[in-house]
């Protein structure tokens, strides 16, 4: 099983993206699964245990794509992934996609969030930003960087099934 990571930080896009791949059968075979989908929810970890919220929604991603490739749409960076995480045995291989926008459209969507997501407040838009930057900083580490800031919703699905279509 191939692993394809859509990595970004909230609010840039991950589960837009996998909808809109989905929506137009972009990756014919694949799993298209987001983080929220699975089930498992932040709150009851925290930052103290995120590596094991990690272990337990990719597992359970695993588990739900029933052995096709997998797209799984996460805030997980590969430098977590690679020191921290336990891969589960299907995976054969691993690719990491990051994906940005402009801070303005990750404050914009993150406030117009349900008040039950606890995603509205500036502490956490700030943090998001924060990370979003880290991923700007550290955009070479990526198979594939894409800043959307600019693309439609449809261009940008366009893009990413384009560049997993062509990994062997």
């Amino acid at each position: 099983m191939r692993l394809v990571v859509l990595s970004a930080a909230c609010g840039v896009g991950k589960s837009t993206l996998k909808d809109a791949i989905l929506e137009r059968r972009l990756l014919p075979g694949f799993a298209c699964i987001d983080t929220d989908e699975v089930g498992i929810n932040w709150w009851d970890y925290g930052m103290e245990k995120k590596d094991a919220f990690n272990d337990d929604c990719l597992a359970e991603a695993v588990r739900r794509a029933e052995g096709r490739d997998l797209l799984f749409s996460t805030c997980l960076n590969p430098m977590d992934f690679y020191a921290n995480i336990r891969l589960p045995e299907k995976i054969t291989s691993t690719v990491f996609i990051a994906l940005t926008c402009s801070d303005e459209a990750v404050a914009r969507r993150l406030k117009a969030r349900p008040a039950e997501r606890m995603c509205g407040d500036e502490a956490f838009i700030q943090s998001q930003i924060e990370y979003l930057n880290w991923y700007r900083k550290n955009r070479g580490k990526f198979q594939l960087y894409v800043d959307n800031t600019g693309m439609t919703v449809h261009e940008t699905a366009e893009k990413i099934a384009g560049f997993i279509r062509a990994w062997p």
